[in-house]
């Protein structure tokens, strides 16, 4: 792509091979999303002075912790079927070994993999500490369901920057289109999971128009 690199994107190297699959992959919604969920990551840490793993695995946990509900990562036609989340912790496990070279050590990869495989798991991320708390509360203050405390103003100027484009829906709308094209939709959405939630929302509501009611 010829647009230009956000300026809250890291210029490491690694970062840059993440955004770029990103920017490739995503949506505009959802590559908005997730670049407001690393501007919140970053002050969430700040603010409860956790030790984040080193910036450029933050970085690429949170850019691409969606990335498994994109139709290029969903894995559709593999034997075993997998929750977006955990293809989407695959796929950035798959990248961090491909460019990391010996900067990522396997207690890194365990630490994003985590990260994007919890993230829509309520509780228990916020328990994990490190990573996965502070991805899943900075996916939850774009939802509205967290605030930033201390950053007031910062949600108004990130959403003026990076606009949310009905990402609500657009998000929901894709997890469940994964589900519906898959052979085995209760095994790409099992029971006791986010995804499941929108898939049966979406089969109660067939017709609604907006976002799905399980989100």
């Amino acid at each position: 792509s010829t647009e230009l690199v956000p300026d809250c994107v890291p210029q490491d190297s690694i970062s840059r091979s993440a955004f770029t699959l990103a920017q490739k992959i995503f949506s505009p919604a959802i590559l908005n999303h997730c670049l407001r969920v690393w501007i919140y990551a970053r002050t969430f840490s700040e603010y409860e002075k956790l030790r984040l793993a080193r910036l450029p695995l933050s970085f690429t946990a949170c850019i691409l912790h969606d990335i498994g509900a994109t139709p290029a990562f969903s894995n559709l036609d593999s034997d075993i079927l997998q929750r977006f989340e955990i293809e989407g912790a695959d796929a950035a496990v798959s990248l961090l070994r491909a460019v990391g070279d010996s900067f990522v050590s396997h207690d890194d990869i365990e630490e994003v993999w985590r990260s994007i495989a919890l993230h829509t798991t309520p509780q228990i991320a916020e328990r994990m500490g490190g990573l996965a708390r502070i991805v899943r509360l900075a996916v939850l203050c774009d939802f509205q369901r967290a605030k930033v405390a201390g950053k007031e103003g910062l949600q108004k100027k990130t959403e003026g920057e990076f606009g949310k484009l009905e990402i609500e829906k657009v998000l929901g709308d894709a997890v469940v289109e994964q589900a519906l094209c898959s052979r085995m939709p209760e095994t790409k959405a099992p029971a006791a999971s986010w995804p499941n939630n929108l898939l049966r929302a979406h089969r109660e509501h067939p017709d609604n128009r907006g976002i799905n009611r399980g989100f």
